[in-house]
């Protein structure tokens, strides 16, 4: 079932999601989402000194990155969804991570190593550890899984 949330709904989320982790954005790309053309949503940007810059190809401020992301993440989710719907919830914090840690092809660098100045560990880095008690057969399997997605 889809809800159809409000503007302030969308901007708490905003809030809650984004701006705690990267902070306040100079720019906005958005694709004409009603919800960031309203009355609240515009006020808001106002007020925050956010532009708004609209991903259509006829507007010169588009640059393509945000088309390409799109594109690459669009196949990189339908990749990983294909075979299990029923996991896509889980799957989409390990396509987040998987983007993250891949270098742009602009920068050579990944989101993560931009941010943080270090690349962290993927799960195909890490290797079983010799346990000297009975593993949890549960907890081998979901590594394993893990691993073989990576």
């Amino acid at each position: 079932m889809q809800q159809d949330y409000d503007a302030t709904y969308v901007a708490d989320l905003y809030f809650k999601e984004g701006v705690k982790l990267h902070g306040f954005p100079r720019f906005i790309v958005s694709n004409r989402y009603t919800k960031y053309l309203s009355h609240f949503s515009m006020t808001l940007r106002k007020n925050l000194g956010t532009k708004l810059k609209y991903s259509n190809t006829c507007h010169p401020q588009m640059d393509g990155q945000t088309e390409f992301f799109k594109r690459t993440l669009g196949v990189l989710l339908k990749t990983l969804v294909k075979f299990n719907i029923k996991l896509s919830d889980q799957l989409l914090a390990h396509a987040q991570f998987a983007y993250n840690k891949a270098p742009s092809k602009t920068t050579g660098m990944s989101p993560f190593n931009v941010i943080y100045g270090v690349e962290p560990l993927s799960p195909l880095d890490l290797t079983l550890w010799p346990m000297e008690i009975k593993p949890n057969v549960e907890a081998s399997k979901r590594f394993q899984d893990i691993q073989e997605l990576h």
